[in-house]
Parts: C-alpha cells; structure tokens; sequence
C-alpha cells in the first residue's frame, strides 16, 4: 500500500459492488439458463441469499458482464421432426455448387400493410413541430388494411409479383402459377433443369398443383417445413416493405401499384448475392443444431 503521511482518506475510484463475486456468478448462472428471467426475479433471488439490492444494480451489473436486455427474435415453432428436417437438408445440400442455387426459382407469399412500416418510422423535428404533416405518419380507425402478393426470383433478378385476391386455396394457388411461374422463367432465362421452390403450405402440396407440376415438367425442391430463414425470398419481402414504405401509398390499389413498381426495380445484383451466399445459411443451421437462424 502506497503510503502518503496523511491522516485522512483519500477519494476512492468508485462505489465498491454491493454484489459478491459469489452473487454476480449466481445471477449470470440464472439468465444463462433462463434469459427471460426478470430483474425484480434476480433481486428475490439475491435477497433470499442475503443480499439487497435494487433493480438498478442488477441491471448496471448484467451490463457490466456484457448482456443488454432485447426483445426476443419471433421464429417458427420448431418440432423435433422439423429440426431433424432442417438439418437433413442443410447437410445434403452444404456442398452443392453455386451452380446448382443459380438453377433455383425461389417463391413465396407475403402481407402488405397499408401503413405497416410506416407506422414505425422515426422522424428530426424540433420541439414543437411534432405535429407539423411533414413529421406525422398518416393512420386510419379500423385497420389500415392490406393485401397478399405472390412472387418469385431467381439469381438472375425479380419474377413476375401477383397480388392474390380474396383466400387463396389449392386451385387459385395452381392458376397463380399457372399465370406467373413459366412466364417468370423465360423472363429471367433460367434455362433448362431450372427448380422451383416453394413450402409445404397444404394448398402447396395439393393434389392438383402436385399433378400440374408434374405436368409441366417442373422439378420442386424438396423443403423443410417451417423454415423461412432457409428462404432468400424473405430478404427480398423485407427489402421491398422498406421501398414501398417510403413512397406512402394511399389505397390498397395504390398499394398494388407500388409494390409492383418497387419490385421490378429491386437490383439483380441484390438477388445475385442473395443466392452467392445461400450456403452460409446451411452453415449456420447445422452450426444452431437445426433450430432458427438469423436469416
């Protein structure tokens, strides 16, 4: 110890823990096992041990071991036999070649929200100008609406997107690709031996999509069932919600009109990458033993 010659007590560098080493590696054991355990959880915790603490210090602790509280990711329920799926096709698929994903027209539906995302936007305004039009997000009483579109693409660029009217069952699902999906493949001059791919959707696997496909000569990717993250069409739905949302459509008619515009406009090389990097998302699968990904 440093000695001054003095009789009082110099300033220290900081408040010494109110938790033990003991109790940090009892909280850190508990939000390892249990992330959704609460604060005023590990304040019990601790008081029953013995020690008293505040919320406040639970929380400047977990930050100081490097956890920062989130909100959990939303992911498909995934079953034993869904896992197993999952990982059967990331493994017999971890070495195809580029080539092979080149090959693939990938498909899929989505829900367009009249102001979806724009309810969510973030605006700079100064103080007072909160509600200036410039700086409003424009709502309605009862549901803003929305509508179900239909699309696909390829390594080569966007497909044909169709906006499906009224519930879609087995026949209007075969006449949508009836109407869309050749027309998309010679759009986008796959070529011969292309694949489609599409989920296991019950109006998907219907008898007589199954058979008109069969018809047409049309070879199907064999796909796991709720695997969306296994899907690159997603980052596409996500990329076009963002466009549309800056455009401010009106209408669901508007709406329609705007998708389609912001669609077609999506960058080939956008779809480019998107299936250049397709076997990171089977890496990352069997890295997560088969459960959701970040994708």
């Amino acid at each position: 110890m440093e000695e001054t010659q003095r009789t009082v007590n110099l300033p220290r560098p900081g408040v010494p823990c109110k938790i033990s080493p003991r109790g940090v590696a009892m909280i850190m054991r508990t939000v390892r096992n249990q992330p959704r355990t609460t604060r005023e959880d590990l304040v019990n915790d601790l008081k029953a041990a013995g020690t008293i603490v505040t919320k406040k210090t639970i929380g400047n602790t977990l930050c100081r071991e490097g956890l920062k509280t989130c909100s959990a990711r939303k992911v498909p329920l995934l079953k034993k036999a869904h896992i197993h799926a999952r990982l059967k096709f990331a493994n017999e698929h971890l070495n195809d070649s580029e080539d092979n994903w080149v090959k693939v027209l990938w498909s899929d539906e989505t829900k367009m929200e009249l102001f979806g995302i724009n309810s969510t936007r973030r605006v700079w305004r100064r103080r007072n100008a909160a509600y200036d039009p410039k700086n409003t997000m424009l709502t309605v009483k009862h549901g803003s609406g929305n509508i179900m579109l239909w699309g696909c693409f390829s390594a080569k660029g966007t497909g044909q997107l169709h906006r499906i009217k009224g519930k879609m069952d087995g026949a209007m699902y075969h006449q949508i690709l009836g109407e869309n999906l050749l027309p998309s493949a010679r759009t986008l001059k796959i070529g011969r031996g292309w694949v489609f791919q599409h989920d296991n959707d019950p109006k998907h696997t219907a008898k007589a999509t199954k058979g008109w496909l069969k018809k047409k000569h049309i070879k199907v990717l064999e796909w796991p069932s709720q695997s969306p993250d296994l899907n690159p069409i997603e980052n596409l739905w996500r990329e076009l919600k963002v466009r549309v949302a800056k455009r401010q459509p009106r209408n669901l008619n508007d709406l329609e009109k705007i998708c389609k515009e912001e669609w077609d406009k999506i960058p080939s090389e956008m779809c480019a990458n998107l299936v250049a990097n397709y076997k990171k998302r089977l890496t990352s699968v069997i890295a997560n033993k088969g459960f959701a990904t970040k994708y």
